[in-house]
């Protein structure tokens, strides 16, 4: 932790609690950091990390004086080692993250070296909040059935982890039924001002993060700089690795005003979402302030922070003030933890007051002009007010699926008495840590239930409803209230404390509805109180997801369709016969705050907390076998061990050049890591059900491929293999296909990467802009390196998978302006050289030669996305993990 303190700003600050060092930023300005003070609260909390670790190799007093020159074009060009404090994950990332801290043992045993070299340096926290499905609801025992199933199926998973809370330290695993990831880091793990003794003094600095989720950006609510990278990069920083990184552009969002009655927070977020993917901060930090802070709670805070990664940003950070300690009480945070972010926020310029930092741009939005909205049909952006949202639907249906609204497509259920058509609500979720981890919408849920049924509404028959709370804090308050009573009686029960439709754990349909959407080709929709609704995310048979508030879950489950008119048409009748609408089962605010007020106590918190790491009779029943390695079980189709460093050595091979290589795939824009790498159902008849079928897995025991992410093998047979991606070499089709050259063939992409293997063929792809949005996926890069595929040329990339491609060794060039795929008339058939790959530089550009089927051939120059020279390093290692492993292989 001893710094070389160019700036002599070491410190102590003393508080009741005892006397911490610090690094007084105030002192560092005084000592030469001129107009430190005016730096955005973000790029304080980086400033202050660099002045912490500053050794003169991995930070320099230049690397700190550049956050300084940053002020003059609020840009910078400058690389940094930045070092989070911790490290998050979510068992869907994090078992391959730990497979892959399993395979480096391997590799360091092989290497001849002490395999427990490899061990996490900062603490590491893994929540499993991803592996409940919602196979059953609407019953009162909905819960236990699904954590039972849980069990059933991730029983090798779970082994798995709780092998590497024993063999890794600082290394803990919170059980399964405990809550969503972000949620458990906002109302516990997360502390604002974070401590740690070393050499006999005990440091305070602020709470950072990297976690392997890209909705970590939700403790930004909580002032704890954190975001979402690939596990390879989380694995990469838990082993001491910086995190390299240009200083960021840092966008000023000014809020004013207050929310109009009958808006929520999630309305809030939709409408931000919207206006910052308009104005474009992929890559960006962006930090709220302005006088409506007075009127979020921090909750609302958190919500907004959530949606990070929908509205691009690398962060969307809010800054300590009385509500950050109001919250920090309330949750059960140790009273002196308390007064120390107290202290060290107002000594460090850390605090909220009425001066405003210097941003390298701004946006603003008077939060009272708010209305009730729903996003979708496939992207969180795209918003529409809810008065109204049937017309806009009307036009979705016809312009985005070519079909007509309320015809006569209507399809009769088998064993029913109802029909179903386009545009009818299949699955209403409240799911999610962007709105459960918020009080006043899951109240407001509650009270809209409460409302209806009182005056006798009923959910439509073929609505799957299901609640899954993002804590078990969540569930008392709403036991505590008797509002998820009201909830159970439309079918809201309880069904899992975790993450569950929101990535893709909706279970199935019944029977007889999935025939009939098929049967008559439906546009059938969900609605979700989620943060995604990608293509092929929500469900196989879904077609349109539409984000929207809890309360407004419950609204459209009522509906049964996004025909509605909230506005003119009824929701239906009361006992007397009289019309109700929306309007009249919609709390006031101040219901909200009323029950809120009276149900939740900091008592909730500190008693649900208290064994956060013990876990139910099941995970109590898991014994752990193996010691410093893995004993891998050959015959497991979950967890096996990768290939990443078979064949390794000290000094790393020369990097060759791409030659006559092949396309794989021409895709268009917004290819999301969802295309790429779903974490959906697994397909029966496509490359991965084969792989399992044949190893005698039934497919009621398929699960998702989430779930199997410590399985290379099914993982790569699953690359681009979502149900909705199209691949415009095999025009008109949908789903993982490709066109083989040499011989025509329409097959799927991984049968045609394996005929590529052994024609001993390079392969690329082509691609559009924002390829790779949306989750912090780092198999959407495993998957492509282990396809064979060497580059992915595209119009732009989102930044968590540029540096995960770059982490697996996958050059990422970009067209430069005016050029794309379709302006180069590429069908797939042509091949393409990339030359000089050995001697690029980072941000410089790469000659791109492509020959057409006729012989002729055309040379393009294309960017590389290679940004800083740690980035080149881990390149030319082959991945960052062999580069970070090569270096402790050194030392060890």
């Amino acid at each position: 932790m001893a710094s070389l303190d160019s700036f002599k700003c070491e410190r102590e600050i003393k508080v009741r609690s005892g006397t911490y060092t610090y690094y007084d930023l105030k002192v560092a300005e005084e000592n030469g950091l001129k107009g430190a003070s005016k730096l955005p609260r973000s790029l304080k909390v980086l400033l202050e990390n660099l002045l912490r670790h500053e050794d003169g190799k991995t930070v320099t007093k230049a690397d700190i004086e550049a956050m300084l020159l940053w002020l003059g074009p609020k840009t910078s060009t400058h690389e940094i080692a930045y070092r989070p404090a911790r490290v998050l994950m979510q068992d869907f990332t994090g078992v391959p993250a730990v497979v892959d801290l399993a395979a480096m043992r391997d590799a360091m045993k092989n290497l001849g070296k002490e395999p427990s070299a490899i061990n996490p340096l900062n603490p590491v926290h893994l929540v499993i909040d991803h592996s409940v499905m919602v196979d059953y609801f609407g019953t009162q025992n909905a819960f236990k059935k699904n954590v039972a199933r849980e069990y059933e199926r991730n029983g090798e998973r779970y082994d798995f982890l709780k092998w590497g809370q024993e063999a890794f330290d600082d290394f803990a695993v919170v059980p399964p039924g405990t809550g969503i990831c972000h949620q458990v880091n906002l109302e516990n793990l997360a502390q604002t001002v974070w401590t740690k003794t070393e050499d006999g003094k005990t440091y305070a600095f602020p709470d950072t993060l990297v976690g392997t989720d890209s909705h970590t950006t939700m403790i930004n609510g909580l002032s704890v700089l954190g975001w979402g990278v690939g596990g390879i990069e989380a694995e990469a920083a838990m082993l001491g690795q910086p995190v390299s990184m240009l200083i960021p552009e840092v966008v000023g969002f000014e809020l004013t005003g207050k929310l109009p009655e009958g808006a929520t927070a999630t309305d809030m977020v939709l409408r931000v979402v919207e206006m910052l993917r308009k104005k474009g901060v992929v890559g960006k930090f962006v930090e709220f302030y302005g006088a409506g802070l007075d009127h979020l709670s921090l909750e609302d805070q958190a919500t907004i922070a959530n949606m990070a990664p929908e509205y691009g940003a690398t962060c969307g950070f809010f800054p300590i003030d009385g509500d950050t300690l109001k919250y920090l009480e309330a949750t059960g945070r140790d009273k002196q933890r308390i007064e120390l972010v107290e202290a060290y926020a107002k000594a460090q310029g850390l605090w909220r007051d009425s001066s405003t930092p210097e941003y390298t741009s701004t946006i603003s939005l008077d939060v009272s002009s708010i209305k009730p909205a729903i996003s979708g049909p496939k992207r969180p952006q795209d918003r529409f007010d809810l008065d109204g949202a049937n017309r806009h639907f009307a036009t979705i249906l016809r312009d985005e699926f070519g079909k007509t609204p309320k015809g006569d497509s209507a399809v009769p259920v088998k064993g029913k008495d109802y029909s179903v058509d386009h545009g009818d609500v299949f699955i209403a979720a409240i799911t999610s840590c962007t709105n459960t981890s918020n009080p006043s919408v899951m109240m407001a849920a509650g009270l809209v239930a409460q409302k209806a049924n009182k005056l006798g509404l009923t959910v439509k028959p073929w609505v799957k409803t299901s609640l899954a709370p993002g804590s078990q804090v969540v569930g008392e308050y709403l036991e505590k209230s008797k509002l998820q009573t009201e909830l159970n009686k439309l079918g809201f029960d309880v069904v899992g404390y975790g993450c569950t439709t929101c990535i893709g754990n909706s279970g199935p349909l019944a029977p007889e509805l999935s025939e009939a959407i098929a049967e008559g080709d439906l546009v059938s929709c969900s609605v979700l109180s989620g943060n995604r609704n990608f293509e092929g995310r929500i469900g196989p048979d879904l077609k349109a997801n539409f984000l929207a508030s809890p309360p407004l879950v419950v609204a459209y489950a009522i509906a049964g369709s996004l025909h509605h008119d909230f506005e003119q048409d009824p929701l239906g009748v009361d006992k007397n016969g009289n019309a109700v609408y929306l309007k009249d089962i919609w709390p006031t605010s101040a219901e909200i705050a009323t029950v809120v007020r009276k149900i939740i106590t900091r008592k909730m918190f500190t008693e649900r907390y208290a064994d956060l790491y013990k876990g139910d009779k099941e995970w109590q029943k898991i014994k752990v076998t193996g010691g410093v390695t893995y004993d891998w079980d050959p015959k497991s189709t979950y967890v096996r061990n990768p290939p990443y460093f078979d064949g390794m050595t000290m000094t790393p091979d020369p990097i060759e050049d791409v030659k006559d290589a092949n396309i794989l795939a021409l895709l268009g824009d917004s290819i999301t890591t969802d295309h790429i790498s779903p974490a959906g159902a697994i397909k029966h008849d496509g490359p991965a059900g084969e792989y399992l079928k044949e190893r005698g897995v039934p497919k009621a025991e398929f699960n998702s491929f989430g779930s199997r992410r410590g399985n290379h093998e099914v993982m790569m047979r699953g690359t681009f293999a979502n149900i909705r991606i199209k691949n415009q070499m095999a025009p008109g089709t949908e789903g993982g296909v490709t066109k083989y050259v040499p011989t025509g063939e329409v097959m799927s992409i991984f049968d045609a990467a394996e005929k590529y293997k052994a024609d001993n063929k390079d392969l690329v792809v082509f691609a559009g802009t924002l390829y790779g949005n949306g989750s912090s996926r780092d198999w959407a890069a495993k998957g492509t390196i282990l396809l064979g595929v060497k580059a992915v040329i595209a119009g732009s990339f989102e930044r968590i998978h540029r540096s995960n491609l770059i982490g697996m060794g996958v050059l990422p060039l970009e067209f430069q302006e005016g050029d794309s795929w379709e302006s180069l008339g590429m069908k797939g058939s042509e091949t393409v050289s990339i030359a000089g790959i050995e001697n690029l530089s980072p941000r410089g550009t790469l000659d791109v030669n492509i020959t057409y089927p006729d012989g002729k051939t055309k040379t393009i120059t294309a960017n590389v996305r290679i940004d800083t020279d740690n980035e080149h390093e881990y390149f030319k290692n082959g991945g960052i993990l062999h580069y970070v492993l090569r270096n402790l292989a050194r030392e060890a």
